[in-house]
């Protein structure tokens, strides 16, 4: 489970792109605090600081204490925008997040013994068709991924949401049985089956 995490911002009184450059030139990015049934606030943060913890992961999965003139609002990132260049950020999204309330987030999938799966080590391969599930999660219980343990998966087999338990209080925010990933046989054997195939085709034929 993520931990809240401190953030100081300074307000902004000014809005605008004019303004918002001019922040960023000063070293600071542009943010929104916004729900809650409040007025949004608009808010600059380090550049330096938000960067590095954008970039240590699971960042629209944690919550955040952003003190604001004294003022402290808790909440969890929903949205951000980033140069297209540099990669740096261009402004980003609070949500308030209320004590109890339940978030729909989207939470990384990691699949587990990917390595030292027998199906892989005998040559097949993980095909991921999805890396991260949407999930009600309530706020102060995000888990940081669901863990998938491909184990026991053999050639052929489909890895759905139905096979995945999730933590407490957790519940699907989609709907349907969707697929994550298949493990896929090896090409030469794939072949060697559709050989046979053919050739069973083929008697029958005959017969």
């Amino acid at each position: 489970m993520t931990a809240i995490k401190e953030l100081k911002a300074q307000a902004r009184t000014k809005v605008g792109k004019g303004a918002a450059r001019a922040e960023r030139r000063a070293g600071r990015v542009p943010a929104v605090i916004y729900g809650d049934g409040k007025a949004p606030v608009g808010i600059t943060l380090d550049h330096v600081e938000i960067n590095k913890i954008i970039y240590a992961g699971h960042f629209l999965t944690t919550l955040f204490n952003v003190e604001v003139d004294g003022q402290k609002h808790r909440v969890i990132p929903r949205d951000y925008q980033l140069d297209v260049v540099k990669d740096f950020p261009l402004h980003i999204d609070f949500l308030r997040v209320a004590v109890g309330a339940t978030l729909a987030v989207d939470v990384p999938v990691h699949f587990l013994n990917a390595d030292t799966a027998p199906a892989i080590k005998e040559g097949g391969t993980l095909n991921i068709v999805s890396h991260t599930v949407a999930l009600n999660v309530p706020a102060d219980a995000i888990p940081t991924a669901i863990e998938v343990d491909i184990a026991d998966y053999a050639f052929g087999d489909s890895i759905h949401l139905s096979a995945i338990k999730l933590p407490e209080g957790v519940t699907w925010a989609g709907h349907g049985d969707d697929t994550l990933a298949t493990i896929a046989a090896p090409s030469g054997l794939k072949e060697a089956e559709e050989d046979e195939a053919a050739a069973a085709a083929a008697d029958a034929a005959k017969a």
